[in-house]
């Protein structure tokens, strides 16, 4: 009777699960339609005006869609477009653009205008017919705020471009700033509001934390621990493999943090990975530090779902899957294996780095249950640590990317896509430079152009 039970119950679980994927399929092929419709309806006659996104994360995607929304209202012919999407010929053939761009980190340029700086500002341009204007988003906090928007705005004045308007800068989603911007373009009347959060409209409300487990006892680094949360109140919310929770803090609601979500809505509850931070003078992190020690089980926190449409699965879905990461990164690409394994999508292969095998390998009966089962087509574990006690030196992610370069080469040609989580510093930039050498530069930016290349790294 127990084995019986047993299988009505993994019956339910499947059939739930095809449910839940059902349901997000519909949501995005809805998604996906409205953004045609939008797209059909913002046409018109006379050459249209130009908005441009360079998004990580989806806010400056969000704020173009809006801008031109407000444009079209007042009569004008509208194309929105990722810079990515755009060469020089099409700049140069414009008369009015909209930027609206992000920076990534300490003055880097979005994932979404990372081949456009290749190809388009790495060349001389003539753009003195182009007039525009220029919305960047950044966090004050880093030392180049609002360092790509800048650059971008510099380039196009060294480029003759004439502005339109002087370019705003927004510090973490400012009220004032994104009303500026709004001023300029928005119809009298008109009410239309911009969501500088880029959080898809969803409001903040008390999310319970369930449980909390230490997943590395006794590492060398700092402690990381997986937190499970649900509504407070209400239905699990729906997301998709690679979005984000964003938690609000009561001293500082200006400035939210965001998580990688490790789980799927299958799971019956938001999954986080978070590691401990502390200041040199002692005390924690204000969110880690909320989210890792003060809050108690059973107390609850202000947290939102986000969207996060450059990490999700999207077209890549059917494709085989490189999934690339270190410590906390594993969260992203956690939520991508849940979501494809019951489908029987096990053509993954996961290069994760953390410092040694005996303290932080984190999920590791998970991750060793998947390979064992051919739902991991090829798992690298590299542990920094312990490679340096065996040959001398450490190595990290990026070595064993290299060391497998005609593997990793072999994957992308035969359409596999590659996402890579966690830290920005090092880990990202090391394993671009690695994805360049063993694949090529033109390569590495064609498949970002496809949409094959994705990054979510903080």
């Amino acid at each position: 009777m127990d084995e019986a039970l047993r299988h009505l119950a993994a019956a339910a679980s499947v059939l739930l699960y095809g449910a839940l994927c059902a349901a997000t399929w519909r949501r995005e092929r809805r998604r996906a339609r409205a953004l045609a419709e939008d797209a059909a309806s913002l046409a018109g006659t006379g050459a249209p005006v130009l908005v441009l996104h360079a998004s990580q994360t989806g806010q400056a995607e969000t704020i173009a869609w809006q801008t031109a929304r407000w444009l079209h209202a007042r009569g004008a012919a509208v194309q929105v477009k990722s810079l990515n999407e755009i060469d020089l010929a099409t700049l140069q053939a414009a008369v009015h653009a909209l930027f609206v761009t992000s920076t990534y980190g300490e003055g880097d340029p979005p994932d979404g205008a990372s081949a456009f700086v290749e190809r388009v500002m790495g060349a001389r341009a003539q753009l003195a017919h182009l007039r525009y204007a220029l919305l960047a988003l950044g966090d004050r906090q880093y030392a180049h705020f609002c360092g790509f928007g800048r650059r971008l705005d510099g380039w196009l004045r060294d480029s003759g471009a004439v502005p339109s308007h002087e370019r705003i800068d927004v510090d973490n989603g400012d009220d004032a700033a994104l009303a500026r911007w709004r001023g300029q373009w928005q119809a009298e009347g008109a009410h239309v509001e911009v969501d500088g959060d880029g959080a898809a409209g969803e409001a903040f409300q008390p999310w319970r934390l369930r449980a909390r487990k230490l997943l590395n006892p006794g590492s060398a680094g700092a402690p990381i621990f997986q937190l499970a949360l649900a509504p407070a109140v209400g239905d699990l919310p729906a997301w998709s493999s690679g979005d984000l929770v964003q938690v609000a803090l009561a001293g500082d609601p200006q400035r939210p943090r965001d998580y990688s979500i490790s789980s799927i809505p299958a799971d019956g509850e938001v999954e986080l990975l978070v590691r401990q931070e502390r200041h040199a003078d002692g005390t924690l992190g204000a969110a880690s530090g909320l989210l890792t020690a003060t809050l108690v089980p059973g107390e609850t926190v202000a947290l939102r779902v986000r969207t996060h449409a450059n990490f999700r699965l999207n077209g890549n879905a059917r494709l085989p899957l490189i999934l690339i990461g270190n410590g906390t990164g594993l969260a992203g690409l956690r939520s991508h294996l849940r979501e494809r394994i019951p489908l029987g999508q096990h053509d993954n292969w996961l290069i994760f780095g953390e410092r040694s095998a005996r303290h932080d390998f984190l999920y590791r009966d998970e991750l060793e249950g998947w390979l064992a089962d051919g739902a991991l087509a090829r798992l690298d574990m590299v542990f920094s640590r312990d490679e340096e006690s065996l040959h001398g030196e450490r190595r990290y992610v990026q070595h064993r990317v290299l060391q497998a370069a005609d593997e990793v080469k072999a994957w992308v040609e035969r359409g596999a896509a590659v996402y890579v989580c966690g830290s920005l510093q090092n880990m990202a930039g090391s394993v671009d430079a690695a994805l360049r050498q063993v694949i090529g530069t033109d390569r590495l930016l064609e498949i970002t152009a496809a949409g094959r290349y994705r990054r979510d790294v903080y």
